[in-house]
Order: structure tokens, then C-alpha cells, then sequence
């Protein structure tokens, strides 16, 4: 992948998240007063959110040492959105079964579905010879 295409797909799921942060942060405010506008800076200063975001950098450069302890960082400091839990334990998933712990990638894969029950892998994704059968297993 060229840093081009990585940096694009970077800020797709960048753009992705923090639509998620800016609803999940308003779902929170309470209804009797007006809505501060949540801003990027906002959310990504969060430290779970920054772990998360540290995490898929990582995951995206080929660090998936460092990826795995940002996605643990990121779901113990608390992730608000379902869906950003589910994504950490996807890219968990992903690292377990490249490294061959067959049994850590079917609990991750079986915690973002817990965090987002609408959780599922792209057709690319649950096409992947490495955890593509965990996943299928699965459902």
C-alpha cells in the first residue's frame, strides 16, 4: 500500500470516528441546555479515543506490536462509542490470527460484536484466509 492510499484510508476512518464521537458526545449532553459543539480536538484528546486512533495508525504503518498495546490502552481507558470498542477488537482479531493465537482472535472478534452487535466484517475483510474462518465460525 502506497503512504498515499494509507494516509487516504487514515482519514476516511478518521472522518468515520469522529462522526461517531461528535453523536455519542451529544447523546450524553444533557437535554435542559444547549449543545457545545464537539470539535475534532475535542475528541481526540479523549485517551481512549487518542489510543484508538494511535492504534489504527500503527495497524495501518505494519507496527502491530504497538497497534495491540494501543487497542488495549484504548478499551481500558474506556471507549464511549460501542463501535469504536468494536473496531479495537476487530484489529485486535486481525492481529491475533496473523500471529497465529487462533483463540484471543475469536474472543476479540466475539467482544466487538458484544460492544456493537451490528458488528460485521467487510466482504474483503471476512474474505481473508488468516481470520476469515474464525470469523465465519462465528456466525
Amino acid at each position: 500500500m502506497t503512504k498515499l492510499a494509507a494516509a487516504d484510508r487514515f482519514a476516511k476512518r478518521l472522518a468515520a470516528f469522529v462522526g461517531v464521537a461528535v453523536l455519542s458526545a451529544c447523546a450524553q449532553a444533557p437535554v435542559s441546555k444547549p449543545l457545545d459543539p464537539v470539535g475534532l480536538m475535542d475528541v481526540t484528546e479523549r485517551p481512549a479515543e487518542k489510543a484508538l486512533l494511535a492504534g489504527i495508525r500503527s495497524y495501518d504503518d505494519g507496527q502491530y506490536a504497538d497497534a495491540e498495546r494501543f487497542f488495549n490502552s484504548a478499551l481500558n481507558a474506556g471507549l464511549v462509542s460501542g463501535k469504536d470498542r468494536a473496531a479495537a477488537q476487530k484489529h485486535r482479531a486481525f492481529i491475533y490470527c496473523t500471529s497465529r493465537r487462533e483463540a484471543l482472535c475469536e474472543a476479540a472478534f466475539r467482544a466487538a460484536r458484544a460492544a456493537y452487535p451490528a458488528f460485521v466484517l467487510s466482504k474483503s475483510e471476512a474474505g481473508h484466509p488468516l481470520w476469515g474462518p474464525v470469523y465465519k465460525r462465528l456466525n
